[in-house]
């Protein structure tokens, strides 16, 4: 930390926002509101000697991460269990929001490259629709399996019309990202690579360049980290523990590890490194994590190359 440098730590809560800064190590709280957003500004001062930091909170950060970035400060959205694994290591177990707010900046001033900016609008409004579509999609498979239970006709009917409601809707939306993408043509260019790999289909196409706007501009090893399907070592002496996979960016993830089941079948170079690694005796679900590090770090590569997937 240089010495004018502060960072500064938001817990941000449905309700309100827990505010720690560093170098003074006052604390205090706003609401998570406009009027509450106007008051934090007021008292963070000037925006060039602040780093702030926040962490993902199911989009209740998303308001106050934008007034902050339009008045000129550098914020950040840190991953929480980046900021838990450092609270544990430096022995801070317990847990309060005010506590969060401390451990959040002083995990950006541990690492002070840490982090994500906020992405642009356009970005932003692709990921809203994309986490919209995500949230139908849900809502349709659970009505399905309400459907099959269902020994009313009555209740039937009614469950099926409103499952002809949510596919329409899922069509809306697809068209909608796909307007969008078409829009901008850094985005089209993006998504006309990622489609050209065998195995990344329409969704996790759009999740990719919505969720991971670092794609083509970081190293492999980075990417996969951001992803969470880079391998966590688990041993202990003479005990090598099983390899796991956890953190990043949870929907890109899991749209991920699907997508390894079928690139290793219908990918030619996947479906080839797939076979080595079980004919090494890798478990299948390791085989799968591997795939799918493949993949991404794949498609880092040609976003950066601005090149399509060739076949050989």
């Amino acid at each position: 930390m240089t010495q004018n440098e502060d960072f500064v730590g938001l817990d941000v809560g449905k309700f309100e926002i827990y505010v720690f800064i560093s170098n003074t190590g006052s604390t205090f709280t706003v609401p998570n509101t406009p009027s509450g957003h106007t008051q934090l500004q007021t008292k963070l001062g000037k925006p060039q000697v602040q780093t702030i930091a926040l962490e993902p909170t199911g989009g209740y950060e998303w308001a106050v991460w934008e007034v902050l970035d339009t008045a000129g400060f550098d914020v950040r959205q840190v991953s929480a269990a980046h900021v838990r694994a450092f609270a544990r290591a430096t022995g801070a177990l317990a847990k309060t929001d005010p506590i969060d707010a401390r451990l959040i900046a002083e995990f950006m001033a541990f690492r002070p490259q840490a982090g994500r900016r906020l992405p642009d609008n356009k970005l932003r409004h692709l990921n809203a629709l994309s986490a919209k579509r995500r949230q139908l999609v849900e809502l349709r498979k659970r009505l399905k399996c309400q459907i099959q239970q269902h020994h009313d006709a009555e209740l039937v009917g009614l469950d099926t019309e409103l499952l002809e409601l949510l596919s329409h809707q899922i069509k809306v939306l697809d068209d909608a990202i796909q307007t969008n993408i078409k829009a901008d043509s850094q985005i089209k260019q993006h998504a006309k690579i990622l489609r050209s790999i065998p195995g990344i289909g329409p969704v996790l196409c759009t999740a990719l360049i919505a969720e991971m706007p670092e794609l083509g501009s970081i190293s492999d090893k980075q990417i996969a980290a951001l992803a969470g399907v880079a391998p966590i070592n688990n041993d202990s002496g003479q005990t090598n523990g099983k390899r796991s996979i956890k953190g990043g960016r949870y929907n890109v993830r899991c749209l991920l590890y699907q997508a390894a089941l079928v690139a290793s079948t219908h990918n030619k170079h996947l479906k080839a490194f797939s076979k080595r690694l079980k004919e090494k005796g890798k478990h299948h679900k390791v085989i799968l994590i591997a795939v799918a590090r493949k993949l991404l770090v794949i498609a880092n590569a040609l976003v950066a190359k601005n090149q399509l997937w060739r076949t050989n």
